[in-house]
């Protein structure tokens, strides 16, 4: 049976930090809009905007991920690229093991030295297994050093229930994730590499001596949705058909809006395109998105001690949207919690307080709030003019 949360999650994204789920428990779940009924195992909407999980069911049950596998295969590639480790114009050589690879492929074989580029296109793009293999072993130098690369990067993630077995999701013991694991990752994979996501948005591509009928992108919903612009499907005979879609649509007043759906453990290619096109699809129009505070704006500037500057402006560095039910923003009211007196030294990006933004008596969402600018401490004669201050106070 499909379930809402009994509680908007917010997802905080941090390049150097695992994702982290804050729960604010709804005073009326019945309030809510109820997501639709879908045809899945398993599945997850996410507002990456907003940072907020919209509807859920059964997020933590273990699963197998298929060519899902791929997303965390892609995250470590693109890191070595970022990183110089590889360039997309080097050459990797095809192993035997590699061209031996089973279910779907590039095509490629052991008298080819291919681009890495290439290698990128053919495991997004074709979901070539071959591929992947190829990449792994010139990343991780075995893919079985590339899948203790894997392991340690999901928990660096934060990804508690994820254990990898191989680089490109074939079916064996132990090869497991959860929709809450995929979507920590594909946002992070979203968050963390922008220059490469394009790559997912690619609805064709074809490798010399690769078949016409295997150039086509097998996440249908880039051919009928303008607007998503990826991520990843994936089908075993243990997983059903899987897919992690994404989309972006621009709204007035807020700008771009990023919806992610994962659907697992659907019955069919077409029914796990339609189950997810239902999701974001519902989550665009059940939830308007609302933009409290542009991004690097301060929320509240209170007065500090002791410091060379007489106030701190507290904020964030992203916008800090929150997503409600369509029609409800009006209800919206926010609270600050924060040390008082405030004392220098602040250093610029230190937490020093927490805004809740509520609807009646509940919390949409909790986020940290941080000094938006370094406020060194005061000389000695400052502070203790702030001292005497502070004692008379």
């Amino acid at each position: 049976m499909n379930r809402f949360l009994p509680a908007l999650r917010a997802l905080v994204l941090s390049a150097s930090t695992a994702a982290m789920l804050l729960v604010a428990p709804l005073a009326s779940a019945q309030a809510l809009p109820q997501p639709p009924e879908v045809a899945a195992k398993a599945y997850l909407l996410f507002d990456v905007t907003s940072g907020q999980i919209l509807a859920e069911k059964d997020i933590d049950a273990p699963v197998e991920p298929a060519s899902l596998t791929k997303l965390m295969s892609a995250y470590l590639v693109f890191d070595a690229l970022r990183a110089k480790k590889i360039s997309l114009q080097q050459t990797l050589p095809v192993s035997t093991r590699a061209w031996k690879m089973p279910g779907s492929r590039m095509f490629i074989d052991p008298k080819m030295q291919v681009p890495v580029e290439d290698l990128v296109k053919g495991m997004i793009v074709q979901s070539g297994n071959d591929a992947t293999m190829a990449l792994a072993e010139g990343v991780g130098g075995s893919s079985e050093r590339f899948v203790q690369m894997m392991n340690d990067q999901a928990k660096a993630l934060g990804m508690k229930n994820t254990s990898y077995t191989n680089p490109e999701g074939l079916t064996e013991p132990g090869h497991t994730t959860t929709a809450r694991d995929l979507g920590t990752l594909a946002t992070r994979l979203m968050h963390d590499f922008p220059e490469y996501v394009g790559y997912y948005a690619m609805k064709e591509y074809r490798y010399p001596g690769t078949p016409a009928s295997n150039s086509h992108n097998r996440n249908t919903l880039l051919y009928r949705d303008p607007t998503v612009d990826g991520l990843k499907t994936g089908h075993t005979n243990a997983a059903g058909y899987c897919l992690v879609a994404t989309a972006k649509r621009d709204f007035p007043n807020v700008g771009p809006r990023r919806l992610l759906s994962v659907v697992l453990g659907a019955s069919s290619e077409s029914a796990r395109a339609n189950e997810s096109q239902k999701l974001l699809n519902w989550g665009y129009t059940a939830f308007e998105a609302v933009k409290l505070f542009d991004a690097g704006k301060p929320v509240v500037t209170p007065a500090v001690w002791k410091g060379t500057s007489s106030t701190l402006a507290l904020g964030r560095p992203e916008a800090i949207v929150v997503a409600v039910p369509s029609g409800t923003a009006a209800n919206l009211k926010t609270e600050i919690a924060r040390p008082d007196p405030l004392v220098a030294p602040f250093a610029k990006g230190q937490r020093v307080g927490t805004l809740k933004v509520k609807t009646g008596d509940t919390v949409v969402r909790e986020l940290p709030l941080v000094a938006l600018d370094a406020v060194p401490q005061a000389g000695i004669f400052g502070r203790s003019w702030d001292a005497i201050r502070l004692w008379i106070k």
